[in-house]
């Protein structure tokens, strides 16, 4: 590989290696640091009943422990504010997240997170149900449950921090649709949200939070508020899979409501090996991408708007339930914004932090290509070079456990510094719904069994 574009030529590539290393290093110290509160928030606090009332007699305290294991069904990851919420926030009006459950399972909890709201946020309603058809609002009646908060249906989310609700008895089917409502009386600030969601959501004025018609819920949007997991007690896994990643795992310009993002096609065929008798990991697949995410570089702000994926790695990978694999495809984006070659040698040890840290808590990691961007904005031939020279070291089995290469399934063959046409959205850097599913095809699924032990 082709060294002569290191940064301070002539030193020792040792010293630079290690000087880099400490810089991530530091970086993801502050990171930690900045994330801390809403990691260490078991959700206990402020919960305080509603005045008088009593509950409808399904789900109104928490579900006895059953037998299975937890695993994420879905989950997503926090990006900021959404604009125009910074004064009320969503006061007076129920969200009805609709989310994919990519594994099914007898009972359900979600997490909601305030991570991005600079007062607390007080939910006095929420509900789990099953979608009584694609692209609605409306609920199956007899399976809305409500949900309560260490007993109590009213729950206080602090600014910066996120709570998990006691288990609702809820039969969620594996591929199915699952609306997650809540509501708010009080003005609560900037919500926190992800914006890309592809997914059709619903809004309705006032409390409708166990309506089961579709009827109030004349509000549509693309985003998903508050919600940010739905984990699942399944006997169908045994484990979770992350796919971690920017925008191409996020799924961008792929078909809206049509759950054809590659880490959707990934866990289809996980479970369609597995009901076959094949040999496979009996694993679910949560998607944390985010779109314009970077390795080693986040947004501004506190916390930070975008978080870089070291920073936010204890709190999107660490914090889903029983995680065995990691499949990391990130780096393009640090690639397009790095001031040609200079922070080539910065990204190869970002991605060796980021396995370190997996591998200190016993997860195995799959590390994939970057793929080519030819004709795309920002496209140089030093950029070009530069992401040569960071496949060149992933295929050398030089970072990961194990590797996906999704460069070479999507490239063109011709033209190897671009996207196949039949692959390319249109863009040159976002596959299209065909796309996607060839880089779901082209993982291993033996490669997600997880052997790594963890270092204690």
């Amino acid at each position: 590989m082709t060294r002569g574009h290191d940064t301070e030529a002539g030193a020792p590539a040792g010293k630079q290696r290690a000087l880099l290393a400490a810089i991530v290093a530091l970086i993801v110290a502050i990171s930690a640091a900045i994330y801390a509160t809403a990691a260490s928030d078991d959700g206990t606090r402020d919960r305080t009943p509603l005045a008088g009332g009593r509950f409808p007699h399904h789900d109104a305290a928490p579900a006895p422990a059953s037998t299975g294991t937890w695993v994420g069904a879905w989950s997503t990851s926090p990006v900021g504010p959404e604009p125009g919420t910074a004064t009320r926030g969503l006061a007076g009006r129920s969200v009805r997240n609709v989310v994919h459950a990519a594994v099914g399972g007898t009972g359900a909890r979600i997490t909601l997170s305030n991570l991005y709201g600079r007062t607390p946020l007080t939910v006095t309603h929420a509900s789990v149900a099953l979608a009584a058809d694609d692209g609605t609002a409306a609920a199956v009646a007899a399976s809305m449950r409500r949900l309560t908060f260490g007993g109590s249906p009213r729950v206080v989310v602090p600014a910066g921090g996120q709570v998990t609700s006691d288990v609702a008895r809820i039969a969620v089917p594996h591929g199915g649709d699952v609306l997650i409502t809540t509501y708010s009386p009080l003005p609560s600030g900037p919500v926190t949200y992800h914006p890309q969601a592809l997914q059709t959501s619903y809004v309705a004025e006032g409390d409708r939070t166990e309506d089961v018609t579709a009827t109030a819920y004349t509000g549509r949007t693309s985003y998903w508020r508050y919600v940010t997991a739905l984990d699942v007690l399944s006997h169908e896994a045994v484990g979770t899979v992350v796919a971690l990643g920017d925008s191409i795992t996020d799924g961008a310009h792929s078909t809206m409501d049509a759950n054809h993002r590659w880490p959707d096609i990934l866990a289809q065929r996980l479970r369609a090996a597995a009901g076959a008798g094949r040999n496979v990991p009996r694993y679910s697949v949560v998607n944390q991408g985010i779109s314009s995410n970077r390795l080693l570089t986040h947004g501004p702000g506190t916390p930070p708007v975008n978080p870089s994926t070291l920073s936010r790695f204890p709190r999107d990978v660490l914090g889903r339930p029983n995680v065995k694999v990691v499949v990391v495809a990130i780096g393009v984006n640090d690639i397009l914004h790095s001031p040609e070659l200079a922070d080539r040698d910065a990204i190869l040890t970002g991605l060796r932090t980021l396995v370190a840290m997996a591998h200190a808590h016993g997860l195995k990691v799959v590390g994939a290509t970057v793929m080519p961007f030819g004709g795309y904005g920002g496209y140089t031939d030093a950029r070009e070079n530069m992401r040569q020279e960071i496949n060149e070291e992933i295929r050398e089995g030089r970072i990961f456990d194990a590797l996906v290469d999704f460069d070479a399934a999507l490239r063109d063959p011709y033209d190897p510094r671009r996207l196949r046409t039949e692959y390319d959205c249109g863009d040159h850097l976002h596959p299209n719904d065909r796309g996607y599913a060839r880089m779901a095809t082209e993982v291993d699924l033996n490669a997600l069994r997880n052997t790594t032990p963890a270092l204690l």
